[in-house]
């Protein structure tokens, strides 16, 4: 009888063993999904945490039913709805009116729930297809992540389950608790909501050639010697600006170079740029010299990279962001 039970025991801790194994690897990838939901790096972190809890707690229902992978997004999801629930989505100025005027004032909105960056040190996936790992950093891009949290929570669910990790509509449906036809529905007018609101711009490159690491380059010695002509210089001609947690953005060099010229504070030799990517786009933290002879955190720039030049710049003025990228608050 003893016997019996320690062999099941066994069976036991072995089954567990094999299902944390497999769930400890899906960490990033559940990250990344819960940052399209949410739209915040910090609070995706959070949600990961919660799925794990709920998932170790609930262990002893798991009945290898479906694959660990399904069960455990079939979690986040729910997290993710709930957390969801009767909140506002987290935009970028870009989404909340028409583009401004370089010679009006700005207006700070701190209270509102900007959309974040996430940090990109890893891909987004664990799947080891070179067409799924595109895929997975593509869909974390800003502009993408923004557009989706136009949608409602349970149609960016549906997207990103169905269109993003090619879920069958059966599963999609069953992780939403509801059923296919619903699923469908959704998915049709989420699809129909995005392509009214498709980000701009031609294709978006990663900085894998000389020519695009040149031009970022460029652009931190320009930026380094506070050179406007040169900055604008290596944005499209419809370059897009936004600052949150400012309402306003800019669009055009012309608009841009005003800006950087009469409203940007910083001086010439005043900037120094460290490179942390984020979002599957190149980007820089930004630190400014003060009195104390160090530099200290300014603002973060993620970088829309295109073939014509740089397209979209995102300039988060939240230092606390840096934090997030393990970037230090001063350095010498």
């Amino acid at each position: 009888m003893a016997k019996g039970r320690d062999v099941t025991e066994a069976v036991d801790q072995r089954r567990e063993t094999d299902f944390l194994r497999g769930a400890e690897g899906l960490r990033r990838e559940l990250l990344a999904f819960c940052y399209r939901m949410v739209g915040s790096a910090h609070e995706a972190e959070d949600l990961v945490q919660e799925t794990y809890l709920r998932a170790w707690r609930a262990f002893d229902r798991f009945e290898n039913r479906s694959s660990v992978r399904t069960w455990m997004y079939r979690i986040a999801t729910s997290a993710c709805l709930n957390a969801l629930e009767g909140r506002s989505r987290r935009p970028l100025p870009m989404g909340l009116g028409p583009n401004s005027d370089p010679s009006e004032d700005v207006v700070e909105r701190p209270e509102v729930p900007w959309l974040e960056p996430l940090p990109d040190d890893s891909p987004q996936s664990d799947s080891a297809d070179p067409a799924v790992l595109v895929a997975a950093r593509e869909t974390v891009r800003l502009a993408f992540v923004a557009t989706l949290q136009h949608l409602t929570p349970r149609q960016r669910a549906v997207l990103v389950l169905r269109e993003v990790l090619m879920w069958p509509a059966a599963d999609t449906a069953a992780a939403l608790g509801t059923t296919t036809a619903a699923v469908n529905s959704m998915l049709q007018r989420a699809r129909a909501h995005l392509d009214r609101l498709s980000p701009r711009s031609g294709d978006v490159m990663e900085p894998t050639t000389a020519a695009h690491r040149r031009l970022l380059d460029e652009y931190v010695a320009a930026w380094e010697q506070k050179n406007v002509p040169a900055i604008v210089d290596l944005l499209t001609q419809d370059a897009a600006w936004e600052m949150p947690p400012l309402l306003e953005w800019y669009l055009g060099r012309e608009h841009i170079a005003h800006h950087l010229t009469h409203r940007c504070s910083v001086r010439p030799g005043q900037a120094r740029l460290v490179r942390a990517d984020a979002n599957g786009q190149p980007a820089f933290a930004t630190y400014t010299l003060e009195p104390d002879g160090r530099y200290h955190a300014a603002f973060l720039q993620v970088l829309t990279l295109t073939d014509a030049g740089i397209s979209h710049v995102y300039a988060f003025l939240d230092v606390n962001l840096f934090e997030s990228f393990n970037l230090p608050a001063v350095v010498d």
